[in-house]
């Protein structure tokens, strides 16, 4: 039987290290970061050797290729770890399930994570699924759903109200957003406007205003004032003495 020797084996990573790094010379950086310089590939190896350390080409399109001298397992754990957080999908959906007949303690442990969803800002879709007898009484269902509303209410909305979908009964909840009531800071409560006191009955005037000063008369004024409020007679002035 032979074998197929045509095929070469997918290198195990991207970078070369140690040996397998064929330049003669390498521009060099060592443990502590800093810059060596352009030295023969040889002599990196001895140092990273002498380090005890591995020598890594970090960037090899440059001329000359750079190295570094570094501990290269951390350096791939480092590597995997980035990649698997940038690849990461981000779920805005979790599922809440519960049950027509459920326990009020796990209920409790169901709404704690509901909580825990809502406050990381994903939607939650609450799901109560019906089983055998349970059909013909879809209003354990609404009610577990009310129950679920108002434990959340304080931090989530009903975004779609429950709606049966065959052995399903499906609700969905959002956070409160900013504009919400809960969460803006109270308002400063301002002071009490005067009130008007009880209006009088009939029509009694108001309060008279307050008297102004009297100008003080002249010493004659009360012979000028009695001739003034007589009557004229004769048709002669009322201030001209009669003869």
């Amino acid at each position: 039987m032979k074998r197929d020797f045509s095929r070469k084996p997918e290198p195990s990573n991207k970078y070369r290290v140690n040996r397998q790094i064929r330049v003669p010379e390498v521009r060099l950086i060592n443990a502590a970061n800093e810059q060596v310089g352009v030295v023969t590939t040889d002599e990196a190896r001895r140092m990273a050797d002498e380090a005890g350390l591995d020598l890594v080409e970090v960037q090899p399109n440059a001329e000359p290729p750079v190295c570094r001298v570094m501990d290269f397992g951390k350096f791939k754990y480092a590597q995997k770890k980035k990649e698997r957080g940038q690849a990461k999908p981000h779920s805005t959906l979790k599922e809440l399930r519960v049950r027509p007949a459920i326990d009020p303690h796990d209920l409790e442990y169901r709404l704690v994570q509901g909580r825990k969803f809502l406050e990381e800002g994903h939607k939650v879709q609450v799901v109560c699924i019906f089983r055998g007898r349970q059909r013909s009484h879809p209003e354990l269902g609404y009610n577990v759903m009310k129950r679920v509303t108002e434990a959340l209410a304080d931090i989530s909305k009903v975004e779609t109200p429950p709606r049966m979908n065959g052995p399903r009964l499906n609700m969905l909840l959002s956070r409160k957003g900013a504009s919400s009531s809960h969460s803006g800071p109270p308002s400063a409560p301002r002071a009490p406007a005067a009130r008007p006191g009880p209006a009088p009955s009939g029509n009694v005037p108001g309060p008279a205003p307050a008297p102004k000063a009297a100008t003080p008369a002249p010493a004659n004024s009360d012979a000028e004032g009695a001739a003034r409020a007589a009557p004229p007679r004769s048709g002669l002035p009322p201030d001209r003495p009669r003869r």
